[in-house]
């Protein structure tokens, strides 16, 4: 198989996308393609990796994303590997609208599994598509934002490129100088 390699620079820092027959095999942020490309060589053993301009079309469809197009990202073809439980995870994902994020405990019951929230974090970690496949449109219950691989500044980014704005500054009652943040959802589930 070959796998076409592009990189990008982006708002949220440098990406790197793998694709393969038209479809999405792995999305990287900075730092973390070494780990994909070896999990893509034990997954699609003997491929070969050359570069690429636009693989599948991701690149420009990235590009339209970050410039404001939310919806560019909704039509690319993924084929993202993972066990049964994670392909659950990751197909409810994608059906997070842009603006819009959930809880890792109503991902859970969406999949049906209402106890595994543990299980839906740890699949949302593994998800190799990121962006594509919205992970950063999950919280925690608190509205708290939660880990990321390219990191919570980035998170906290395309949240706010979305328009999610999940957290806001409140004034803490004490008159201290410091804020408190407090979840603002309506409308948003």
């Amino acid at each position: 198989m070959r796998i076409e390699i592009a990189e990008m620079t982006s708002p949220v820092g440098r990406l790197t996308i793998a694709a393969a027959n038209q479809r999405l095999l792995g999305l990287c942020f900075d730092g973390l393609w070494e780990r994909r490309r070896k999990t893509l060589e034990v997954r699609h053993g003997g491929c070969t990796f050359t570069h690429a301009a636009d693989p599948a079309g991701v690149v420009s469809r990235l590009t339209r994303y970050f410039a404001g197009q939310l919806d560019a990202l909704s039509d690319i073809e993924v084929e993202s590997g993972g066990t049964p439980f994670q392909q659950s995870v990751w197909r409810q994902l994608r059906r997070i609208a842009p603006g819009q994020t959930r809880s890792y405990a109503e991902i859970a019951q969406a999949v049906g599994s209402p106890t595994a929230v543990r299980a839906v974090g740890a699949a949302n970690g593994a998800n190799p598509v990121g962006i594509v496949v919205p992970c950063h449109r999950v919280i925690g219950s608190s509205g708290k934002l939660t880990g990321f691989a390219g990191g919570l500044d980035a998170k906290r980014w395309l949240l706010d490129h979305e328009d999610a704005q999940m957290l806001r500054p409140v004034p803490r009652s004490t008159g201290s100088d410091r804020t408190a943040l407090e979840t603002s959802t309506a409308g948003r589930f």
